[in-house]
């Protein structure tokens, strides 16, 4: 038994695979298979351009009554020198719970995109719809989300007379969230838990359009560290890897630095 144990920790990659048999199979599968479906995404993937940015997102629910609460999000979407802000959100919404576990919301967006062909920002009007199902076990967290978005996009163009001009486009688009936040241990007290956040989204465009022809249209794929105070404030810092495709123009892969801030209240 002991040349056994000795011959194990010699070795690397047989160690990571003994510890990772410990791990209960329900969360083995949900890590493999988001992993999995982040590798997936990039495999079909053409060759791309890389680029780096730093994110920064609050995201708040607010529950007004045993049914019914709101949601507001902004986010702000910078080049990794934090000189050029390339993108922001702002997102509200009306939630209808289901149950505690599972809620329905329906909303709008706003996003500004800057382009730097113009040197400026196109706009794009969002509405959005979404199921969301929570499923707790022991002290671990699965998030499975389903959204719907139709989006309105403005497009400038350049004539050959170098002129711009401004078009709006429609796209209809699918998005799918696994999101797993996996318990690592109390801080200071019983409120103050620190935990593994590990996450990935998928979106697919639905039907013709003149946004993106490809079906894949995104993948964004996080893991990273959370700090949660009594449920009801998150904060999460992580590595986001996010891979955008084109028709008119290279794929994109961004490494990203994810700063999130969650706020979840009962008024």
């Amino acid at each position: 038994m002991y040349v056994r144990k000795k011959i194990i920790l010699k070795t690397p990659s047989s160690e990571g695979v003994f510890l990772l048999l410990f791990l209960p199979k329900k969360v083995l599968r949900i890590l493999l298979t988001l992993i999995a479906s982040a590798f997936l995404t990039v495999g079909f993937s053409q060759p791309m351009k890389q680029d780096q940015r730093i994110w920064m997102a609050y995201s708040g629910q607010y529950k007004a009554s045993p049914n019914w609460g709101y949601h507001m999000e902004a986010q702000f979407r910078m080049e990794n020198q934090l000189e050029q802000n390339l993108q922001n959100l702002f997102r509200i919404g009306v939630i209808y719970h289901l149950s505690e576990s599972k809620n329905i919301t329906a909303g709008y967006a706003l996003v500004n995109t800057y382009n730097a062909t113009v040197a400026g920002y196109f706009k794009e009007n969002r509405l959005w719809q979404q199921y969301q199902v929570t499923t707790k076990w022991s002290k671990h967290l699965l998030i499975n989300r389903f959204r719907l978005e139709q989006r309105w996009v403005e497009q400038f163009r350049v004539s050959e007379m170098e002129q711009i001009t401004s078009e709006t486009d429609y796209q209809n688009r699918f998005r799918f969230l696994n999101r797993f936040l996996m318990h690592l241990t109390q801080l200071n007290s019983d409120k103050e838990q620190l935990y593994v956040v590990l996450q990935n989204e998928f979106f697919a465009t639905v039907g013709q359009n003149a946004v993106n022809s490809k079906v894949v249209d995104q993948n964004r794929f996080l893991v990273g560290v959370g700090l949660n105070y009594n449920n009801t404030i998150r904060l999460e810092l992580g590595y986001l890897n996010h891979f955008i495709t084109s028709s008119t123009a290279p794929d994109l892969m961004n490494h990203t630095v994810s700063i999130s801030l969650f706020h979840n209240i009962v008024l």
